[in-house]
Formats: structure tokens, C-alpha cells, sequence
């Protein structure tokens, strides 16, 4: 069989690339929609990465008077930190989505949305501790 037997009709080798078939071994396609899915999932939580990111070099960057400059750089290492987790967190996430869609395994419970909850509330918890002071 040469490779032009193995073009499907829009002049496309069926095969896989060697990067989807070195990070997603076996299984079979999933249904596209399933995959944008989980891809737009991906970049939502990139997004927010990208927010805190953001946030920290904000608060580091900006002079703020009223906050100590010990606390402004730990919360800005913390909001860098998150957003680092945030990032590596997403990718895990699709990747452990894509390969349970591809060998039709239920999909993995989100480890990201407790973790968020909890950083979320810590955050609200240390807010009301500095209004308070």
C-alpha cells in the first residue's frame, strides 16, 4: 500500500502525528466535539493561570503604601505560585480527560476544583484577617 492509499478523501493521511501518538497511546479518536471540549476546559483554566499571573506581578510591581512590603511580596509569590499550579494543573487535566475519552474510561475526578476552593477561601479568610488588623 503506497501513501497515497492511505489518504482518506480530502487528501489527508488517516495516520496519526508522532507527538498525539507519543502523548496519547492507543484508544480511538473520540468524537471532535468531545475533544474541543475538553480543550476549551484546558484554556478557561489557562486563563485563569494566566489571571493570577498576572495578579502577582501586579501586586509586586505596584507601590501600594499601605501594605507592608513583607506581605505584598509573599502574597505575590503566593498568586505567582497559584497561577504555576493553575497552568501545570490544566494540562494534567486534558491530558488525563483525553486518554480516558480515548480508551472510554470514565473521566477523572477534577483534583483542580478542590484545590481552587480551597485556595479561594483561604484568600477570602486572609482578607478579612488584614481588614480586621
Amino acid at each position: 500500500m503506497s501513501a497515497d492509499d492511505e489518504k482518506d478523501d480530502v487528501g489527508r493521511s488517516d495516520e496519526r502525528g508522532w507527538l498525539t501518538r507519543t502523548v496519547l497511546p492507543g484508544g480511538t479518536e473520540p468524537d471532535p466535539r468531545f475533544t474541543l471540549a475538553n480543550e476549551r476546559t484546558f484554556l478557561a483554566w489557562t486563563r485563569t493561570a494566566l489571571a493570577f499571573l498576572a495578579g502577582g506581578i501586579a501586586l509586586a510591581a505596584l507601590p501600594l503604601p499601605d501594605m507592608p512590603d513583607e506581605i505584598k511580596h509573599v502574597l505575590a509569590i503566593v498568586l505567582l505560585l497559584i497561577g504555576t499550579l493553575l497552568a501545570v494543573g490544566a494540562a494534567v487535566r486534558w491530558l488525563r480527560v483525553e486518554r480516558a475519552m480515548r480508551h472510554a474510561r470514565p473521566l477523572p475526578l477534577p483534583l483542580i476544583v478542590p484545590i481552587m476552593a480551597v485556595v479561594a477561601s483561604a484568600a477570602c479568610v486572609g482578607t478579612c484577617l488584614y481588614l480586621l488588623m
